[in-house]
């Protein structure tokens, strides 16, 4: 029997602000969408938490037994820069400074990005789909809007009428605004005079003379709204109606609301029963941002190489620590916090490891199957991976306890107390032994290590001293010894 049938799931909707039973709208089946990144510069660590954040979500609802469909698109066109309607593509911006083709940012970046969740060890979605290989499709469903009567064409750009679906929907329910508040708030800019209303979105842009992502259009020579592209890759892909929506906070106004408003308009169904949104992450106490320098990327964290970390952190501790608060809540990034965290992780590691070593009695003093299904209950609450952590520490105490004698177990909890380890350990936080893939690394130092071994006995055989010594002194340089002895040369590590 699939575990979901046993557990009750509970999912903090951010369009009610409560959290709901998660009932999925065909049983055993689970649609998500989470809004990919605009790849137009190195993945951000912010973005890297809401993407981890998720990862967690899909490991947890596939570990349950649910079938997932799990879609994440890449924005390769469209996102305008400050989330603006008017200005240049980020990504064309990219191309322009750089003097190279948008697509070879886009590839660039797509990639960075792959590598850096590769290493995070997040799973990769079911569906990967890219905005731009979806211009048919978000032209027919700005036919479709037009036809029903909620947007309009000014010029050869397209936009969504907001006042007219207010009156028969409500525009701003999952960000709480009143748009009458919205309205009264707004100036009008010069900018948007093609707008009847200064909150209408843009559901197609015609391009300027200079814009170089351009595709033809029944309106114009032109390119998406981003908020669009959302729309049509999660309705293509999971449905007119699906389960889970999923993005950064900051997503939350106008991108989710915008899409809301769509897949409203277009099909008159609410597309989305449960909407998630993962909090942001701050360094140092304050916001990260380039331009003050309080900014750190992914593979700083993992090479050192940065004015806030006084050593490098692997890929799994960093993980460990992003996890070790709930994805709802604003998480402080710094140098101490990492360090506490690398300690835990270690720790955890460590009584896993020590599982199989352990004694079995007769008898077991631990209710471990009350353990487990507390480790379940922290996971059911909105996925509280703080609490499951905590409860997993328990472990730690279990094991040193029947190592000192002060506890026994029996040889079928003992496979329990393993196996749940491994399930939430490593199948549902999705962490990684660094210890295991540390050995693995040090293998293949190893073999390259003998190889300038053999290459240096042979320039010695050669008489070639001065490729000898040049080997022997960069391989000291980086830290790697080598001892010449009666039986060979053998190295150690600093």
């Amino acid at each position: 029997m699939a575990l979901y049938k046993e557990q009750s799931l509970k999912i903090y909707n951010s369009i009610n602000g409560e959290k709901e039973i998660f009932t999925p709208l065909t049983e055993g089946n689970i649609g998500m969408y989470v809004c990919g990144p605009t790849v137009y510069s190195n993945v951000h660590l912010g973005n890297c938490r809401t993407f981890i954040s998720f990862d967690l979500v899909f490991r947890y609802l596939k570990h349950l037994g649910y079938k997932v469909r799990y879609v994440r698109n890449i924005t390769d066109a469209g996102h305008l820069e400050n989330d603006a309607e008017t200005g240049e593509d980020r990504i064309a911006k990219k191309a322009r400074i750089e003097q190279i083709e948008p697509m070879e940012v886009v590839q660039r970046y797509t990639v960075d990005f792959h590598n850096i969740l590769q290493k995070f060890n997040n799973l990769p979605p079911s569906i990967e789909p890219t905005a731009t290989g979806h211009i048919v499709e978000q032209i027919e469903t700005i036919k479709t809007i037009i036809e029903k009567g909620f947007a309009y064409e000014v010029n050869g750009s397209v936009y969504f009428d907001v006042i007219k679906f207010n009156k028969d929907h409500q525009y701003g329910k999952l960000s709480g605004r009143a748009l009458e508040d919205m309205v009264a708030n707004t100036r009008e800019l010069n900018a948007q005079s093609d707008k009847r209303n200064p909150q209408d979105f843009a559901l197609w842009k015609k391009a300027e003379p200079q814009h170089i992502m351009r595709w033809p259009s029944p309106w114009s020579d032109g390119f998406p709204g981003w908020h669009l592209e959302c729309t049509v890759m999660s309705t293509k892909y999971l449905g007119e109606e699906f389960d889970i929506h999923g993005g950064g906070m900051d997503l939350k106004f106008p991108h989710h609301e915008c899409e809301i408003a769509q897949g409203e308009a277009a099909t008159g169904k609410t597309p989305v029963n449960y909407w998630m949104h993962a909090n942001m992450l701050t360094l140092n106490g304050q916001k990260m941002a380039k331009s003050t320098g309080n900014n750190i990327l992914p593979t700083e964290i993992f090479t050192g190489d940065n004015q806030h970390l006084s050593k490098a952190y692997s890929p799994s501790a960093a993980r460990f620590f992003m996890l070790q608060a709930h994805y709802r809540s604003i998480l402080d990034f710094s140098d101490e916090a990492l360090k506490a965290s690398e300690k835990g992780f270690n720790r955890l590691m460590d009584a896993f490891r020590n599982i199989d070593n352990l004694a079995v009695s007769e008898s077991s003093t631990l209710e471990l199957e009350s353990w487990r299904q507390r480790c379940y209950d922290a996971m059911n609450d909105d996925f509280n991976s703080p609490i499951l952590i905590a409860t997993l520490f328990d472990a730690v105490k279990f094991v040193n306890g029947i190592k000192e004698g002060e506890e026994k177990i029996t040889s079928e909890d003992k496979s329990l107390l393993k196996d749940t380890m491994q399930a939430f350990l490593f199948d549902v936080l999705g962490l990684q032994d660094t210890v295991i893939v540390n050995e693995d690394s040090r293998e293949k130092l190893s073999g390259a290590v003998e190889l300038l071994i053999n290459l240096r006995a042979q320039a010695r055989s050669n008489k070639d001293f001065s490729t000898s010594d040049q080997i022997r002194d960069q391989l000291a340089s980086l830290g790697i010894q080598l001892k010449d002895g009666k039986e060979g040369t053998t190295f150690s590590l600093d």
